[in-house]
């Protein structure tokens, strides 16, 4: 005992070096732990940079509206589907708007996406004077026209507010019948009736607000289930095979060459989120963006259309982000 103490000096001194070094550990690896957060967030940052000089200033007289989706011809121009005159415009590589039409066959555009064969397909979800699905050639030639403008309804050539279409290798169209209807509804190259899936509801192979569709390598048809906050995953008969929640609330998706996907989301997550088509593990985030639509061209390079700036600025308009 020392100085009336019945605890040995020793002894102390042995618990307080224990306890200096249990808050050094601690420290240390919460520095660790928030080293290699900063790290990830990092590099995932540096993944992309946007280019501010692209597009290029429109012509005059040309403004842009609400962008709710873009695309990617085989030969590399890139399409904007916007809400203002003219409703289609088509982009070199360097930004600068060379073609445009569409006024005369759309009323409100949404979606829009290149099919295998080359041909354009866009859908116009304007109650009154849309509810039509259709396709044309990269020239805006119109090539073939499904639904009845003007008419809403869920018949076999009646759509409620379709969102967004994708084409499998076949020729098949898949088309999102979103808006009001909450479909998937199949038809063969020629634009016939063949089959559909899907009704309002939470459950496997039920929707709310299917808002946007592609079909991935494998020949299955991924659905952005946007109210519900999933994409769905089918095979070409509608057989519900499995879904994701990893995405976000799916406003517009793309697979790239690489099998990765790429989804729009602009409610929740607000930017895009990138993952294997094949397996849905997540790669990677890109900000600087709120998107409805997406695209990537074939060096990797990241397009989004938007319909509000959000946070992320203004809105209105085409971003491009460089694959660094």
């Amino acid at each position: 005992m020392v100085n009336g103490m019945n605890t040995p000096f020793y002894k102390n001194n042995k618990i307080n070096s224990n306890s200096n070094s249990n808050r050094t550990r601690q420290i240390l690896t919460a520095s660790l732990l928030l080293l290699g957060t900063l790290l990830s967030v990092a590099s995932q940052a540096q993944d992309y940079v946007l280019d501010p000089n692209w597009p290029k200033p429109l012509p005059d007289g040309i403004v842009w509206g609400q962008t709710p989706n873009v695309t990617i011809d085989q030969e590399g121009f890139i399409y904007a589907f916007h809400r203002a005159e003219p409703p289609v415009m088509k982009f070199d590589a360097e930004g600068n708007m060379v073609d445009s039409w569409g006024s005369e066959w759309v009323s409100l555009p949404h979606g829009f996406r290149v099919a295998p064969d080359g041909a354009l397909w866009a859908t116009d979800y304007h109650p009154r004077t849309g509810n039509t699905v259709t396709k044309f050639d990269t020239s805006g030639k119109v090539l073939l026209r499904l639904g009845a403008r003007g008419f809403s309804g869920t018949g076999p050539n009646t759509f409620g507010g379709p969102a967004d279409s994708a084409v499998a290798a076949n020729g098949d169209l898949f088309v999102a019948d979103g808006h009001v209807n909450n479909r998937i509804v199949k038809f063969n190259k020629e634009g016939r009736y063949l089959m559909e899936w899907g009704h309002k509801g939470t459950g496997p192979g039920e929707f709310d607000l299917p808002h946007t569709i592609v079909i991935d390598s494998r020949g299955r048809v991924l659905v952005g289930d946007r109210s519900n906050h999933r994409i769905q995953i089918f095979d070409q008969q509608g057989n519900y095979l499995t879904e994701w929640d990893q995405f976000g609330w799916p406003s517009g998706m793309f697979i790239d060459q690489n099998d990765i996907l790429y989804v729009a989301d602009y409610q929740s997550k607000r930017g895009v989120t990138y993952g294997s088509a094949e397996t849905g593990e997540l790669m990677g985030f890109i900000q600087g963006s709120e998107p409805e639509g997406v695209v990537v061209d074939a060096d990797g390079n990241v397009y989004t259309g938007e319909v509000t700036g959000g946070e992320g600025g203004d809105g209105m308009i085409i971003r491009k982000f460089i694959k660094q």
